[in-house]
Order: structure tokens, then C-alpha cells, then sequence
């Protein structure tokens, strides 16, 4: 494929969460129309909520696609604002389990290390989702379920010979089935979309500046 590739995901439902807004933002985000589009290809997966759909899915997305940079997208059901996550926890919750029921018995992703940074290009993902007018808030905590461990994946990715230069991962509010903003916040499913866009487009500027022209 030519021009630069970004891989863009969301999460499908979970135990406790029977509706995710991630995947509907993750296909507007995928068939957007724009002129700073053009020379990029724009990949949409939206994995299973389980440890096996991880460890399965994203290297053959990888591996088939071959992306310059991932945007991640996840649901966080108790805030109401977006959360731009800053690093990934060398944590694992052994107290939920994940959409297969499979509860892990180990508290962490891999034994001796401490948590991951994502880079200094969050705190610019930021600043493009604020200029949309939503709250948008830095975090260092990206739990220990599902979202934090595709995180740790995929930087696990960047860190690899002809891996991907960029990650980024998204937590996003709920919304309504029908867009509206969930009860007790202001966001809607349309301001989703507008504060994933500018964070795609920032994400866009920075893989080019990363990686320079495509082949």
C-alpha cells in the first residue's frame, strides 16, 4: 500500500459494559473525508474485550498492514471526560474477567518492569482534542484491564525493528445508544468524533514528521 498507514481500534462490549461507543467512532473516523487524508491509509479494527483477541489480532493487523502509527481507542465508564493515557501499567486485574471469562492469575504483564511511556506526543494529541472545545485530561493510570493491556502491547510494537513509530491510547466516556451524552456529562457521540479527528490529524502530522515521505 502506498502513503503512511495508521491503524485505528476500538473495543467491542464487555462484562458490566453492554454498549461501547468505541467501535461507531472508530468506523467515522475510518470513512472521513479530508485533503489531509489523502496520502494516508486508515485501517479500523475493533477487537474482542479479551486477552486472546490481543495476543491474537494485533500482530496479524501488524504483520498484514504494516502501520506507521496506532490510535487506540477504549472505554472508560466512570469519567466523563476523555483521557488521553500518558504510559501503560505493568498491571493485570485478577479480579474481572475479560469477554471469554478468562480471569488471569498474574498481577502483572511481564515479571521485573515498571510502566511504559507512550512518548512526549500525547501532551500534542492533547492540545489538538482540547481545541475542540471537549474536555480532554491527561492521565497516568489506564487501569489494569483490557485498554491498559493493548497499551503495553503496542508499545511493545514501537520498541520492535520495523514496528509501528507512534501509539496513542484514547479513553473515551460513555454516550447513549443514540449519541446523546450519558447522564451527568456534556460529551455526545458527534463531539467524539470531532475530538478524534483533530487527534488523527495531529497524529497524521506527527507520523510524517517521524517518518518522513512514503515510499
Amino acid at each position: 500500500m502506498s502513503g503512511r498507514r495508521i491503524l485505528i481500534t476500538g473495543f467491542g462490549p464487555f462484562p458490566g459494559a453492554p454498549f461501547n461507543p468505541t467501535p461507531a467512532l472508530v468506523d467515522r473516523l475510518v470513512k472521513l473525508r479530508r485533503p489531509a487524508f489523502n496520502e494516508i491509509v486508515r485501517v479500523g479494527h475493533v477487537f474482542n474485550v479479551s486477552y486472546r483477541a490481543v495476543d491474537r489480532d494485533l500482530p496479524a493487523l501488524l504483520a498484514q498492514h504494516r502501520p506507521d502509527a496506532l490510535l487506540m481507542f477504549g472505554l472508560a465508564a466512570s469519567t466523563r471526560h476523555i483521557r488521553i493515557e500518558t504510559r501503560a501499567r505493568n498491571a493485570i486485574t485478577t479480579l474481572w474477567p475479560d469477554a471469554d471469562q478468562v480471569t488471569l492469575r498474574t498481577a502483572s504483564i511481564v515479571p521485573g518492569e515498571d510502566a511504559r511511556l507512550f512518548g512526549p506526543h500525547c501532551e500534542k494529541l492533547l492540545r489538538a482534542a482540547r481545541t475542540t472545545g471537549i474536555d480532554a485530561r491527561a492521565s497516568r493510570d489506564a487501569g489494569r484491564y483490557l485498554c491498559n493491556y493493548l497499551g503495553w502491547r503496542a508499545i511493545d510494537a514501537t520498541r520492535a525493528p520495523g514496528g509501528p513509530r507512534l501509539a496513542a491510547f484514547v479513553h473515551v466516556p460513555l454516550t447513549a445508544r443514540d449519541g446523546r451524552a450519558w447522564p451527568g456529562s456534556a460529551i455526545t457521540a458527534e463531539h467524539l468524533v470531532d475530538a478524534g479527528e483533530a487527534m488523527l490529524l495531529e497524529l497524521v502530522r506527527l507520523t510524517r514528521a517521524a517518518c518522513g515521505p512514503a515510499a
